[in-house]
């Protein structure tokens, strides 16, 4: 039997992928979640084979959550499932550790099959994901610059978001004008857009 946390901030969507996943004769949802982190102390105490996380949950994105259960439940293998195929999710999943990666909108029965085939020790990564992210190649961006670009999308002025990140003025500016630059944009929104777009941030 393949034991199954499943992290999904979305409650009706939860519940019918864990009534769905608990008619396979070999799966198991032992742990339902709605937050990203909680996922680490679920799996330390319930020690799933597989756990499937949402990409964007409250309190800790997908991807970290995925990151923190390689150092502290190795033996748990992770599959992400999102409603967003952007190239640089899955750059950013392959480097956390994930083991697969699946569109929520693939069949229950595609799911089953990935799940099984990552508990076997498979990576498995939907093929349309691949080969926009192969196309699409990996962000322009140092990871400086899109630290700077993120924080930007939170903070009003350059001195208000140098305060916020111990940095000069100068140096949150120049960071920002390289990001908008480097990614054709004309302002700082367009360029989180632009980057958010693609899962660079």
């Amino acid at each position: 039997m393949i034991k199954l946390l499943l992290a999904e901030d979305q409650t009706m969507f939860r519940g019918a992928m864990a009534t769905l996943l608990s008619l396979e004769p070999d799966l198991e949802v032992v742990v339902q979640l709605g937050r990203g982190d909680e996922v680490v102390p679920a799996a330390e105490a319930f020690q799933p084979d597989v756990a499937l996380l949402d990409i964007e949950m409250p309190g800790m994105d997908g991807l970290e959550a995925a990151r923190r259960l390689r150092t502290r439940v190795p033996a748990t293998k992770v599959v992400i499932l999102t409603t967003f195929g952007r190239p640089g999710y899955l750059r950013s999943a392959v480097d956390a550790g994930v083991a697969g990666f699946l569109l929520k909108d693939a069949p229950v029965t595609e799911l089953a099959v990935v799940i099984r085939r990552v508990a076997a020790g498979e990576r498995v990564v939907d093929p349309s994901l691949a080969l926009a992210a192969l196309s699409e190649g990996a962000s322009p961006l140092t990871p400086r610059e899109t630290e700077i670009l993120a924080a930007s999308r939170g903070h009003g002025t350059i001195a208000e978001m140098a305060r916020g990140m111990h940095l000069s003025p100068g140096t949150v500016r120049n960071h920002l004008s390289a990001a908008i630059q480097k990614l054709g944009a004309r302002t700082r929104a367009e360029a989180l857009d632009i980057a958010e777009s693609k899962g660079w941030l």
